[in-house]
């Protein structure tokens, strides 16, 4: 007998070449370096160049993944992107990395569940996988979301970043007698009754406009820790592991703050949590596929290690993947 595993084949990251610093911001808005890194441990975000859009960095860091993978376009039959910031209304960001890949085959589609999307993303992927619906899919998470910003407000501002990460998955049949390996269990969760503690005010719906990032601050605060904590213990319950198993946490790469406190509540020593913020603030759905290739490419997250994966952003959504690499 054999069982159906997900299994990540490579990752890549891609941030864009313009960096902006709290320096600089500070220039801009009433706000200083200090203050930035106190409250959310921010030194710096990257954004994108005039002309860049979501699909470029997407295509970007699709590339490195394949590479890392070794893999290429003609191997890949699905395509998600996880993002909030589209090229267009429409059609789907997937379908124009797909075409700048080169495509003709396979299906693409995007999902949009904020930060929590590239999680979202990476457990439709594993189902249709395991449906017999694609064998070799690109999970990417991508966002301009400097384009979402109001440069005056300082409470969002300095919080966001643009950037791209990815993974390469494919489906592999595993014998009974073989080690366990790849997506072991995900636990997705949502609730729109807090809409409106994290959302854009626009959208073709509304006002036909794109808008601007509005965020109750605090209130997202409050909620965090606990919602995260929440899923990563759903996720662990679906497979008998325990907090003490894992070898690495990697968390949604919102607010330094945020990262510590879920730490402490579950019970996690910091040098078991991989933390990025600080080089490219919240990049919304991009952030988990970011931290993810950053502690893949220094050596840190190593075949056989057990990597939790977590995000919470708007909706509220949340949701939490374990993984044997």
């Amino acid at each position: 007998m054999t069982r159906t595993r997900t299994i990540i084949r490579g990752v890549g990251g891609y941030l864009p070449e313009k960096v902006l610093t709290n320096a600089e911001l500070a220039t801009m808005v009433d706000t200083s370096d200090e203050w930035i890194q106190q409250r959310v441990g921010i030194k710096e975000r990257h954004i994108a160049a005039e002309g860049q859009f979501t699909s470029d960095l997407a295509v970007e860091a699709a590339k490195k993944a394949m590479a890392a993978a070794g893999v290429t376009p003609d191997d890949i039959d699905l395509i998600i992107v996880a993002t909030t910031t589209a090229d267009y209304t429409f059609p789907a960001a997937a379908t124009l990395v797909q075409m700048k890949l080169g495509m003709h085959h396979g299906m693409a589609f995007d999902i949009q569940a904020v930060c929590s999307g590239f999680v979202y993303a990476l457990a439709t992927a594993d189902s249709y996988i395991k449906n017999g619906l694609a064998t070799r899919a690109l999970v990417i998470g991508a966002e301009t979301f400097s384009r979402l910003l109001d440069w005056t407000d300082r409470t969002t501002c300095v919080l966001f970043g643009d950037g791209a990460g990815a993974v390469v998955v494919e489906g592999v049949e595993l014998a009974d007698d073989e080690p366990e390996r790849g997506i072991l269990a995900s636990a997705l969760r949502s609730d729109g009754h807090h809409w409106d503690k994290l959302y854009v005010d626009g959208g073709p719906s509304t006002t036909g406009t794109t808008g601007h990032v509005h965020m109750q601050g605090p209130e997202v605060f409050r909620h965090a820790v606990g919602k995260i904590t929440d899923v990563v213990y759903a996720t662990l319950e679906k497979t008998g592991y325990t907090v003490a198993d894992l070898d690495w946490f990697v968390p949604h790469q919102a607010n330094q703050r945020i990262i510590e406190g879920a730490g402490r509540k579950l019970g996690l020593p910091s040098e078991k949590v991989v933390m990025t913020v600080a080089l490219h603030a919240n990049t919304s759905a991009a952030s988990v596929p970011l931290a993810l290739s950053v502690a893949v490419a220094d050596g840190r997250i190593r075949q056989g290690d057990l990597v939790m994966l977590e995000a919470m952003g708007g909706g509220f959504t949340w949701g939490a993947s374990l993984i044997r690499w």
